[in-house]
């Protein structure tokens, strides 16, 4: 390292040259100047505030208590902690479910009453006053759902998948998981899609999954948290990420009533983390919700669930198809999208013609009330519209229309047209108003509607029914959105009940996958970068090579390390001055100079909070005793996250007093030597689910710290390496353009 900051590698000089390409650049050749300081400012846009982002602590902390902790328990403690976990496991499946079907019920009964006074009065030719009950009632039920999330939970607006993907990657969200943003996610989920907006419950189903198990693992709400003892093996990052991890595959299952795919959806899409006990756990959560909604669909089709409420439990079954701004700003955003799209669907289906019903077709036509495949609308007995078939019903019953088999002339190409054109529009200005929103049902019903286009013109050239197409069409536009592929080919196979579509399901997706990805990233990383959350890719930027994380840590202010007992004033010092959530614990002779001084380990800033508001303090310069330890501290209560220094008060004779930080320090943190390229110190870190990565030096020379520098999650982020080090922008790939 030079000492004056810049970096040089090898013993050549940077001389404004171009220079090669780092790809087929060595360590050893010079390849860049830095003259920017590494920044790791943790902010990021969650809900409606840019708030500060703190990473979680995923790592097993082995410190002497953590240990002792291990070693006394029981095999009855042990056995309680694993059917805890299956215990909970089961009820985050049993919960997603329960919830899921009052959503669907919801949806399916308002709805239902509202397309139900809108034909009544379309029957008796009075279209203007069909229109305003029409219209009021969608802009009722958008109010309500933006009021709720604009006031109560901004963090409830969207799909909430990104923020998930982001704490599963080991990003804290604010307040993504409370009770508030659960309540508001399900009631304004109900409004947002009964009132016709393009927009799924699918999404929020999976965040309501999420937060049902994150309330579940901490007790409930912050405020009012049960203390009973065998939660108290939860009261940690880890296990809680293991919950979460069910709670977003038991939405997906309960979105598509699909179990398998909604553990692959987990595996693939959401978790970064795997292990096989957790997906035998996934698959448990999941097999639970697709016993409540089994059990509930039996119900309904008893008639017990209302005059409606049988469709939306089945959700999309296509199994017979063969092969920023101020809160009133929001609210008028949202009501103006409603406003448009209500004027649209009702409006629209008036451009279309009347069509003779078939005789051939078993199905009742034509149709007035919600259900129904052949809609009257404003045509004469024995013909029906088919463009209001597709606008004039619930999103649910429309994909269930367009994915219909043995229908091949029911819609015509130019209604078609129509419906994909308006639905990519509505798709484009309503995912961002402040209400819950998913993404995947207004992807499936483009994609459906190109696809049954596509099938139309294919018709004299393919036995192929129109239906399968389209259902081909939802799934290739879906992974090419999304990126999914082994998730979604199982949610289709599940959801259409016939095998036979494998091969050329597969074969749609992987097209679709490879087309987007010579592209840009998938939907929710764009998200992820637009918000700011500092999520950390699977696969390092090729530059990353040829940087060493050694160069990486120069770039950062020098490392504050703390004695193995240290002195009140100096943590202190250490709190109020800086953010940092961890420091180096140092032991050895003369540890100021570096004298004979050895890496003892890694202690967290909630520990040395929790120190100094317990006033664990000694009156002088020793090592305790283990008892003593114990006696003043839990492992459970220094699993919780406590940060909070503002509230402490240390007086100026407690100053002067000493701390033993052994006990609390974790001996076993990861390290890498100064030497390692930054890419596969990415690896590691994303891996393991790391927040510190201690970098130490390749040979401590006599008088060096065992310890130079430390990486976090934003040093790491190649956005931020490229603002400390601008001669590597011109090699960045397309994905940071």
């Amino acid at each position: 390292m030079a000492e004056d900051g810049n970096l040089h590698i090898g013993n050549s000089n940077y001389n404004g040259e171009e220079e090669a390409d780092p790809e087929n650049n060595t360590m050893n050749q010079p390849l860049l100047k830095r003259h920017r300081t590494l920044s790791s400012t943790p902010l990021a846009l969650v809900g409606t505030k840019v708030s500060h982002i703190e990473s979680l602590d995923y790592e097993i902390n082995e410190n002497d208590l953590f240990k002792h902790d291990w070693r006394s328990r029981s095999k009855a403690q042990v056995f309680q902690y694993i059917f805890a976990k299956w215990t909970l496991a089961c009820l985050v499946g049993l919960l997603t479910g329960l919830i899921a079907t009052l959503i669907n019920l919801a949806v399916e009964n308002i709805a239902g009453y509202k397309l139900l006074a809108v034909g009544y009065y379309i029957a008796q030719d009075r279209y203007l006053t069909g229109l305003l009950i029409f219209t009021g009632a969608n802009l009722g039920l958008t109010l309500v759902a933006t009021i709720l999330v604009v006031v109560f939970a901004p963090t409830a607006a969207g799909p909430g998948i990104p923020e998930i993907k982001a704490y599963l990657n080991g990003v804290d969200t604010p307040n993504m998981f409370g009770a508030t943003t659960m309540i508001v996610k399900i009631v304004g989920s109900i409004g947002a899609v009964a009132a016709g907006l393009d927009l799924g419950k699918e999404g929020p189903l999976v965040h309501i999954g999420s937060c049902i198990a994150s309330l579940l693992g901490q007790g409930g709400p912050d405020n009012h948290r049960i203390k009973w003892r065998w939660l108290r093996y939860f009261n940690n990052d880890r296990d809680r990420r293991d919950l979460i991890t069910c709670g977003s595959a038991s939405g997906v299952c309960a979105a598509f009533r699909s179990p398998v795919g909604g553990v692959l959806f987990a595996l693939e899409e959401v978790a970064t983390w795997w292990r096989s006990a957790l997906l035998w756990r996934t698959f448990f959560s999941t097999a639970v919700v697709v016993v409540v909604l089994r059990a509930f669909i039996e119900i309904c089709n008893s008639g017990k669930c209302g005059l409606f409420g049988k469709g939306g439990l089945i959700m999309f079954d296509v199994s017979h198809v063969e092969v920023r701004k101020g809160k009133i700003h929001k609210v008028l955003l949202s009501l103006s999208v409603s406003l448009f799209t209500s004027v649209c669907l009702y409006g629209l289906p008036f451009l279309a013609e009347c069509k003779p019903c078939n005789p051939l077709i078993d199905e009742a036509c034509p149709t007035n009330g919600r259900s129904g495949n052949f809609k009257q609308f404003n045509c004469p007995n024995g013909y029906y519209n088919d463009l209001a078939t597709l606008f004039l019903t619930t999103n649910d019953d429309a994909v269930r229309n367009v994915f219909s088999s043995n229908t091949p002339n029911e819609f015509g190409m130019v209604s078609l047209w129509i419906y994909f054109g308006l639905y990519c529009i509505l798709g484009l200005i309503t995912f961002g108003i402040a209400t819950p929103s998913g993404l995947f049902l207004p992807i499936i019903l483009m994609g459906s509607a190109y696809g049954r286009m596509l099938g139309t013109v294919m018709g004299s050239y393919t036995k192929i029914d129109q239906g399968l197409y389209a259902v081909l069409g939802a799934a290739s536009l879906m992974a090419g959105s999304m990126r999914m592929t082994v998730s979604l080919c199982v949610i289709f196979l599940e959801l259409t009940n016939n095998l036979l579509l494998l091969p050329i399901t597969m074969f749609v997706l992987l097209i679709a996958k490879t087309v987007g990805d010579s592209f840009n990233l998938s939907i929710y990383e764009i998200i992820l970068h637009l918000k700011g959350l500092p999520f950390l890719e699977a696969n390092p930027e090729p530059w990353m090579r040829n940087l060493t994380v050694g160069e990486l840590v120069d770039a950062k202010p020098p490392v504050i390390t703390l004695r193995g007992v240290e002195k009140v004033a100096n943590i202190v010092d250490a709190l109020r001055n800086t953010t940092h959530n961890a420091f180096p614990v140092l032991d050895g002779e003369d540890v100021d100079n570096g004298a004979g001084t050895e890496l003892h380990g890694l202690i967290l800033r909630a520990h040395l909070v929790k120190v100094l508001k317990k006033r664990w303090f000694l009156n002088e310069k020793r090592r305790t005793e283990e008892w003593e330890v114990r006696e003043k501290f839990t492992p459970v209560e220094l699993a919780e996250r406590e940060d909070n220094f503002d509230d402490v008060a240390i007086t100026s004779s407690e100053m002067q007093m000493y701390v033993d930080l052994h006990p609390l320090t974790n001996t076993t943190p990861y390290t890498v030597v100064q030497s390692m390229s930054v890419a596969k110190a990415l690896v590691l870190f994303r891996s393991v689910g790391l927040r510190h990565l201690l970098v130490v030096p390749k040979i401590q020379a006599s008088g060096m710290s065992p310890v130079i520098g430390i990486l976090t999650r934003q040093d790491l982020r190649a956005y931020n390496i490229l603002q400390a080090f601008p001669r590597l922008d011109k090699h960045k790939s397309r994905k940071l353009r």
